[in-house]
């Protein structure tokens, strides 16, 4: 992370820290007239999604470190919770997809349904496993036929914990910032299990131990930030967007009734969630638009978006190129349009690639 981003994540919009180590949240502006903007830096903030998993299987050690190598600014790391309360770095509860647990006989008797988020799964999940048993199971690519180089990785590496990957940027030659995303606290705390309890104690523990990365940390569910920003963290919060539907912790305890993510991107939507004292929002890039981007500055949030993609599966169609899925397309327009926005952060799967696209297209 440049001088530049460093400053940006801890001195924006009126909230001063005496440096990166004790970044501290603080009440946000209520009005324009109250902020104090700063320079930006010149290109968003590239935060490595899952490690660098467009090169290698996701949230595995190699992924954090060859994201490290290529120049991220921050690593994403995604949390779940094993049996014994042990907090695990995979996407979602549901691993049959990301590793090898479906060709392990001792593990046959565990695959079940459940209903995730109002969304029934099938297959095995991390909550009905130790650390020690998951610890066992070796990753594998999400995507192979997408990306079939990244499959010969299969098999090399062992499912991490969260605190392999605060080691893994404890030990990195430069500083690199931490972006956590609590996955389902909701569905979580209906098994009996208190995310936000686990998140706060794995993050004192690596204070403890000299950890002094920036943090941020994300959740589709406003609540379980909630709780965690009433305690000394040392973080910053974000409350992720979906383009469409409400969030779970809201859909759970209002039903029909939850407001819709898209009317929390409207002006009062914006303001409240500043009064909240979130720190910023991250959306979908089909939901990011400059509009949203200024009406989210004026009122002292930040704004990230996920997630930039080279192949043309995941293009806009204008900038698909040929008819394969898996070939990239003009990628380089993509990402130079998205940092057109003014945004403050970009999630990518290849973490060398945005600069890559800026540097020749020459966004600001």
């Amino acid at each position: 992370m440049n001088a530049t981003t460093a400053s940006a994540l801890v001195r924006r919009r009126g909230r001063v820290s005496a440096g990166v180590g004790s970044l501290m949240p603080a009440r946000l502006p209520r009005t324009l007239g109250e902020v104090a903007f700063e320079t930006r830096p010149e290109h968003p903030m590239v935060i490595a999604h899952r490690g660098a998993s467009g090169y290698r299987p996701e949230h595995t050690a190699a992924a954090y470190e060859l994201a490290i190598a290529l120049g991220a600014d921050a690593v994403e790391p995604d949390v779940v919770p094993t049996r014994d309360g042990v907090l695990v770095v995979r996407h979602e509860n549901e691993i049959g997809g990301t590793t090898d647990v479906a060709d392990r006989p001792e593990f046959a008797d565990r695959r079940t349904t459940r209903v995730v988020d109002g969304h029934t799964l099938t297959g095995w999940f991390t909550e009905d496993f130790t650390w020690a048993e998951l610890a066992t199971l070796t990753a594998r690519e999400r995507l192979p036929r997408m990306r079939p180089a990244s499959t010969r990785f299969d098999g090399r590496y062992p499912v991490l914990r969260l605190e392999d990957v605060l080691r893994i940027i404890d030990a990195a030659p430069r500083e690199v910032a931490v972006v956590l995303e609590i996955k389902h606290a909701t569905y979580f705390a209906s098994v009996g299990i208190d995310m936000a309890r686990l998140v706060e104690r794995e993050v004192i523990r690596w204070r403890a131990r000299g950890g002094t990365a920036p943090l941020i940390v994300e959740s589709f569910e406003q609540g379980v930030l909630d709780a965690l920003r009433r305690r000394d963290l040392r973080a910053r919060f974000v409350y992720l967007h979906e383009r469409r539907g409400a969030a779970a912790d809201l859909v759970a305890a209002r039903g029909r009734a939850a407001p819709s993510w898209e009317s929390q991107r409207t002006n009062v939507g914006l303001d409240a969630l500043a009064e909240s004292g979130m720190h910023g929002l991250s959306v979908e890039t089909s939901a990011l638009s400059r509009d949203l981007v200024t009406r989210a500055h004026a009122c002292g949030l930040d704004v990230y978006t996920w997630t930039l993609r080279p192949e043309n599966r995941f293009l806009p169609e204008r900038h698909r190129i040929g008819s394969s899925a898996s070939s990239h397309g003009d990628w380089h327009a993509w990402f130079a349009e998205v940092a057109a926005t003014g945004v403050d952060g970009v999630f990518a799967d290849h973490p060398d690639l945005p600069r890559e696209a800026w540097r020749v297209g020459g966004a600001t």
